[in-house]
């Protein structure tokens, strides 16, 4: 597999999910107080429901997808540090927006804690709106949606 195709995770590559997850998220958990919810996710029971893609051999990247009725919710997505700075992320951005597409969703929803500035950053550059800031329990939310046409 080359380092530009995204598939769907299979049951081999939970182990690895969970690394690229815990090593994308680990560096937030001082600044924000808190684990970070990606890192406490039920890894395998997301692939096994096919919400997880990869990119990667071994696996360096990757995006959880929720499919709702009006849009695609980017529940995670994770780097691995060691590839940062080769456009994975963009890539993996871009295969958010042809997988809305073509489940006919016209819209992509996520959202950051406050406190991961540097993701306020990036998601604008994609497209992405900032619609609300919301606090759940533990949580400061930065919330955005993405409308595609």
């Amino acid at each position: 597999m080359g380092e530009h195709e995204i598939r769907p995770a299979v049951v081999g590559d939970v182990a690895a999910v969970k690394a690229v997850t815990d090593a994308a998220y680990h560096p937030y958990i001082e600044r924000i107080g808190v684990v970070p919810v990606p890192m406490e996710a039920d890894h395998a029971a997301n692939v096994a429901a096919g919400k997880v893609f990869v990119t990667g051999d071994p696996v360096i990247g990757l995006v959880v997808l929720e499919e709702h009725d009006d849009h695609l919710f980017l529940d995670s997505i994770a780097v691995h540090p060691d590839a940062h700075g080769r456009g994975v992320g963009r890539r993996l951005l871009q295969f958010v927006d042809a997988r809305a597409r073509a489940l006919g969703l016209p819209e992509v929803r996520l959202y950051t804690n406050a406190m991961m500035w540097e993701n306020q950053k990036i998601y604008p550059k994609y497209g992405y709106e900032l619609v609300e800031r919301r606090v759940d329990g533990p949580y400061d939310r930065m919330h955005y949606r993405k409308r595609l046409d």
